[in-house]
């Protein structure tokens, strides 16, 4: 009996890892861009052995960005969504990668496979108009372990940058 109920134990806590990526429900609810793992919390932003970056901010119409994972200590997992500097609202798509999964509802991309990575690179492809963009999301070192409104690095604005004289 003990062994019967341990299995079913094992088998309902597999089942709840998210072993092929965050569900669409990632998308909308209560903690945006956070996983849904019990009582486990994102830790501080200034702990993250993770850098996610990204390859500009300003877009033209169909403009293609990289977005890239990386970090000494392997990651298990990702949930990346991007998102309008001027709205906050999900724009743009993803390209296809390998062992990813693409939530093309709000615009985010997330994990395929519960293999160990030290590195994800993904193309994300801009709207059919001119804007800025910018990129959120978690990265999951395990279960228990992931960072939370992680927001991606990018180059500076050239435009934006002013001459002292």
């Amino acid at each position: 009996m003990f062994l019967k109920l341990l299995v079913v134990a094992l088998l309902c806590f597999c089942a709840s890892c998210f072993p092929d990526g965050a569900p669409i429900d990632a998308c909308v609810k209560d903690r945006a861009n956070q996983p849904n793992h019990g009582r486990h919390r994102s830790k501080p932003l200034s702990t993250s052995p993770y850098r996610v970056t990204a390859s500009a901010v300003n877009y033209a119409p169909e403009d293609r960005i990289t977005v890239s994972i990386s970090g000494a200590i392997p990651f298990k997992g990702f949930f990346i969504q991007a998102r309008s500097v001027e709205t906050d609202e999900w724009l743009g798509g993803w390209e296809d990668t390998p062992n990813t999964t693409i939530h093309p509802e709000c615009a985010a991309i997330t994990h395929a496979d519960p293999r160990n990575k030290t590195r994800a690179t993904f193309l994300w492809r801009a709207p059919s108009k001119h804007g800025r963009v910018y990129f959120t999301g978690t990265v999951l070192k395990d279960y228990g372990t992931f960072w939370a409104n992680l927001i991606a690095e990018a180059p500076l604005d050239q435009t934006a940058l002013q001459i002292l004289g």
